[in-house]
């Protein structure tokens, strides 16, 4: 990952690894990963044991996990386009009074697919009466016309031609989650994206043809979203901002977990823990307890994430924008200069943020994707005559788990081992799993309870 300032500041929590000691110590609670599952569940515990003995390690040197921000040369960027939305009023609440000074913007979705050269509203299969009519009538006609039946879909392929037809899929889901997830669809579980897929059924699709009133939206997990000022970073300053001083150890990564001792090792010292709370992807967290699993069941894909400053504004009136087409490198173009207020010290600029999805093990030539990248921003009437005026990228390893049957099985039955010793596997990489930030604190507030309760 490159940098350019940190948006994280000065946060009392944050402690300095090279300053400890080796010996041996005994803590209550060890909690492995300072990003928003890990800081999560240390607000959550020590809610209830106010004079908990908890310590956080970070391998990293800052805190935040993929939640991070940095500012450089006027622009304020994300590793990955992070915008909130909050199903619990209470958990937006605890985190808004926890940054005081932050405008937090409330934003009414704008989305869009480009597809043979026009701008089709998103989602999709709700607005292919937008296509070209040749491709309207045969998503149409395969809708009527999918197959049908009692067996349950074998496949998250599988599944989206049973329930929308052969051409909402072959022209827009399959093509475009193959870009993002980097595989074969047919290797995914039915259900690898639960509630985050937009379901439609016939019913739905017709209705929406016709003209919505003004105001009225396309609904869906993410209609409307949150989104600091500052950036993502200002949530983990929330989640920072109760912890006592010193409680976070960034640069401490865990070398090993000695589960017959309950000691968890890092290169400066040995904690002996009664409970241990890990969003380590939950493969790495196996090998570190030395624990049987099968590697090959945990695949994921990498995301390459650019981020490209530009002297003057481009388009006004959209967020993001998803590209199925496979001659495009990247998935997805986010607009972060139509989400955020301009800032002080900048110009109206365009700001962007661009994924490209490879297979876990690909090489990535920066410079070149890059270049490429730039390329078909032009292609496609993004960038015309602006001029690049800052960039930065970082590279999320893992990014989108693959779920399937056999990562599903293999998850459950490690999360169940780990727990006999008193180890909590936690997140999204974690759970391997498709979930939300706001999922994972939901769950590690609801697993601090239930430790509360057994402790009691």
């Amino acid at each position: 990952m490159t940098g350019g300032a940190s948006a994280l500041g000065g946060a009392s929590a944050l402690g300095d690894a090279s300053a400890l000691g080796s010996a041996g110590a005994a803590v209550g609670t060890v909690v492995i990963g300072a990003g928003i599952s890990g800081l999560g569940f240390a607000n959550w515990w020590r809610e209830r044991h106010p004079d908990a003995d908890v310590v956080v390690l970070e391998a990293e040197g800052q805190p935040g996990g993929y939640c991070r921000t940095v500012v450089q040369d006027g622009f304020v960027w994300d590793y990955s386009g992070h915008f909130f939305h909050f199903r619990e009023p209470a958990i937006e609440a605890w985190l808004r009074a926890r940054m005081p000074d932050q405008e937090v913007r409330t934003v009414v979705r704008r989305s869009a697919i480009r597809y043979a050269g026009r701008d089709i509203d998103f989602p999709f299969q709700k607005h292919i009466h937008q296509l070209p009519l040749d491709d309207f009538l045969e998503c149409l006609v395969e809708l009527y016309f999918r197959p049908t039946g009692d067996e349950p879909p074998q496949s998250f392929g599988d599944m989206l031609v049973r329930r929308l037809g052969k051409g909402i899929t072959d022209k827009f889901l399959r093509p475009y989650n193959e870009k993002l997830y980097a595989t074969d669809l047919d290797r995914l579980d039915a259900f690898a994206m639960g509630r985050f897929f937009p379901h439609a059924d016939i019913a739905d699709i017709i209705a929406n043809m016709r003209r919505r009133p003004p105001g009225v939206g396309d609904g869906g997990y993410n209609a409307t979203f949150t989104y600091p000022a500052g950036g993502a970073v200002q949530y983990v300053r929330a989640l920072l901002h109760d912890l006592p001083p010193g409680m976070v150890s960034c640069g401490e990564p865990v070398t090993a977990i000695d589960l017959a001792a309950r000691c968890v090792v890092t290169p400066y010292r040995r904690l002996r823990y009664d409970r241990v709370v890990s969003s380590a992807p939950l493969p790495a967290l196996a090998r570190l307890c030395r624990i049987a699993h099968d590697p090959a069941v945990f695949s994921s894909n990498k995301v390459l994430v650019f981020n490209l400053g530009f002297d003057r504004k481009g388009a006004r009136d959209i967020h993001w924008m998803y590209f199925p087409d496979r001659s495009i490198v990247f998935y997805r173009v986010g607009w972060y200069d139509n989400i955020l207020p301009p800032r002080p010290d900048a110009t109206d600029r365009m700001s962007l943020y661009v994924e490209i999805g490879a297979p876990q093990d690909a090489a990535l030539d920066v410079d070149t994707l890059r270049a490429r990248v730039l390329g078909d921003l032009r292609r496609e009437g993004i960038v015309t005559d602006h001029r690049l005026v800052a960039h930065h990228h970082a590279v999320l390893d893992p990014a989108y788990v693959h779920i399937t049957q056999a990562s599903l099985a293999e998850t459950a039955r490690l999360k169940a081992e780990l727990a006999g010793h008193g180890i909590y596997s936690v997140g999204r990489y974690g759970g391997w799993t498709y979930c939300s930030i706001e999922d994972n604190l939901i769950e590690t507030k609801q697993l601090a309870q239930r430790l509360y309760t057994g402790t009691r």
